[in-house]
């Protein structure tokens, strides 16, 4: 990534919101074509702004050639995360630039900072966040240290030489041009990775800790700094990974649609965000990146079990942690601790948790950990959460969380036989089950998880299965089942098949004991592994040899895979006999797989 430095200042303190709010309309952030988002926002940074292209233009050589074109100095490059950069220029040229057809939109860089902290008497968090109920019991207990997984701390940067972290503190990304190199001169940092994986304060005592600095030794930073490190950490995180972001965008109802975007798009890589819901006792849905559901919102409790006062709060938010008088490490000593307060000091322990989970669960999803950190809560402890909020505090030795294996939606007809075996993997076995939802006729077995019977009733249905080991952990999966009143003709190829340079290669499946011709709005759900996506055509070969194009070459097309389901109609071709996925690549210098592929008649 290129780096050059951006203008910050310091952010004052936000205004809380006065009274309950009930509901909260979030602002589209949706921008005309010569529109600059966030143009007035109280906090701008003057002539510095964000630009997001559009998704089938090229980052690398048109930045610097847009930039010039309307009168402007480049910035960050952002290619991971988001496609894009930021720049220095005018308002006039921005709302030119923004105009460009290669542009999506363009956002005004505002100022950013920390989430205030507070200081005062002594920590007891990780004391409370291993067991259900109080009074706490003077220690903290867990089974797994988290050596292999990687925790990058957005933040102000992280004293790699405090040693409560033995080491395992490194440097990652810095936005500034200070020599810092991501080195933490304000605390606020340090603190956030204490706890997160401290060996003494910490609730993952061996994770690997990442300083990624886009906060200044002021606690300031930009829009653009904040999101050239999430693109950084999109970009380099090894797996598995969790980030913390206890930072916000500065004054109500002014989100960031480009930090927004970014933090999507690093999640949809696979590495979990865990967020502080702000320090301001008003809606966390206010705010960026707080508002993105995708991440895991953290509000803050107090040593009483009760919301903190200054803890934001919402629908937006997923858990209370503890947030007062939190003891951990400090940025200016290696040896010394400090007590702080703050949604920020609440976030790390949710992020350390999941640095846990992921200890013993390498390969799941962020919405897998997402749903497994909430499933360990403990739901209805924490008194005066705030409207609409989520009751669930932190639990890291929660009985083991139970994963239900998703068969897919499933597709029978009336009175077709069913036998269908459902598998769940963690905790001690053996499992408990129990559904709803199922169609009518059909059951499952409480003790060995075998759906059984015939549907009665056509209809789609919406099924939740729930498998509960022996220690009392659960696990769910949701699905959706229909049920017709003619046989459903689906089959599947998942084998792999290379896909080389400048060449052609195919991968079948065979239809039969199905009657009729197919559906005029048959599908094929295809996923081919392949680096720039543009140089594939995809074609569906019917048993008769009638070719029917589902994808065409296209030259600028330069993102990776295709996961995509295309709607054909097949009314005039029989359902049975072989059909073929037929997939040539028409240039030179990438090549890829065919995945698996899914054909429904």
């Amino acid at each position: 990534m290129r780096h050059r430095s951006m203008p910050t200042r310091l952010l004052g303190t936000a205004a809380a919101a006065v009274g309950v709010l009930a509901t909260v309309v979030l602002p589209t952030n949706a921008a005309a074509a010569n529109q600059i988002i966030a143009e007035n926002a109280p906090n701008k940074i003057q002539d510095s702004y964000v630009v997001v292209l559009k998704d089938n233009v090229a980052v690398r050589g048109i930045a610097d050639g847009l930039a010039a074109r309307y009168g402007g100095k480049v910035g960050f490059v952002y290619q991971a995360a988001l496609k894009g950069f930021s720049v220095t220029m005018s308002a006039s040229q921005a709302r030119k630039l923004a105009a460009d057809p290669a542009v999506s939109y363009v956002e005004q860089d505002r100022t950013v900072g920390l989430l205030t902290d507070q200081l005062d008497p002594p920590s007891w968090g990780l004391d409370r966040v291993d067991q259900v109920d109080r009074p706490i019991d003077q220690r903290y207990s867990y089974s797994v240290e988290a050596a292999d997984v990687t925790a990058y701390v957005i933040d102000t940067g992280i004293n790699y030489d405090h040693h409560d972290f033995g080491g395992r503190a490194t440097f990652g990304f810095d936005a500034f041009t200070d020599g810092m190199q991501g080195m933490d001169c304000q605390g606020h940092g340090s603190h956030v990775a204490g706890t997160v994986g401290g060996h003494t304060f910490g609730v993952a005592k061996k994770v690997k800790l990442k300083a990624v600095r886009v906060l200044d030794c002021e606690g300031s930073g930009s829009i653009a700094t904040e999101a050239a490190g999430v693109d950084w950490v999109t970009a380099n995180a090894v797996l598995p990974a969790v980030a913390n972001m206890s930072l916000y965008t500065g004054v109500q109802n002014e989100p960031s649609r480009v930090l927004d975007d970014a933090v999507r798009a690093s999640i949809g890589k696979g590495i979990s965000y865990v967020v502080a819901a702000g320090n301001f006792n008003d809606d966390s849905c206010q705010y960026s990146p707080q508002r993105v559901t995708e991440t895991i919102n953290v509000a803050a409790s107090s040593w009483y079990d009760a919301r903190a006062s200054f803890s934001s709060y919402g629908s937006c938010t997923d858990i209370f942690a503890p947030g007062e008088d939190i003891y951990s490490a400090v940025a200016l000593e290696n040896t010394l601790s400090v007590r702080k307060s703050g949604t920020s000091m609440a976030a790390p322990h949710v992020a350390g948790a999941v640095a846990l989970y992921l200890a013993d669960n390498p390969t799941k999803t962020p919405a897998e950990v997402h749903s497994a950190i909430l499933a360990a809560a403990t739901p209805g402890k924490v008194t005066n959460p705030g409207a609409n909020t989520p009751n669930r505090l932190l639990r890291v030795n929660a009985p083991p969380t139970v994963s239900v294996t998703n068969p897919g939606p499933r597709k029978t007809a009336v009175g077709a036989s069913v036998n269908l075996q459902l598998s769940a993997s963690g905790g001690t076995p053996p499992y408990t089950w129990s559904a709803t939802g199922l169609p009518p006729g059909l059951s499952i077995g409480s003790s060995n998880g075998v759906i059984t019977g015939a549907a009665a009733t056509a209809g789609t249905y919406n099924v939740k299965v729930t498998a509960t080991e022996s220690a009392g952990g659960s696990g769910q999966m949701w699905f959706t089942w229909t049920v017709g009143t003619v046989q459903a003709c689906v089959k599947t190829n998942g084998a792999d098949v290379a896909i080389p340079d400048l060449s052609t290669r195919t991968s079948s499946v065979t239809v039969s004991g199905c009657t009729g011709n197919a559906s005029a709005t048959s599908t094929a759900e295809v996923h081919i592994k392949h680096t720039y996506r543009g140089n594939l055509v995809v074609e569906l070969v019917a048993p008769d040899g009638t070719r029917y194009g589902l994808k065409n070459f296209v030259r600028f097309d330069n993102a990776d895979n295709v996961d995509e389901t295309y709607t054909v109609n097949l009314a005039g071709e029989a359902r049975n006999g072989t059909w073929t996925l037929r997939v040539q690549d028409m240039d030179r210098y990438d090549v890829g797989t065919i995945d698996t592929w899914t054909l429904t008649l």
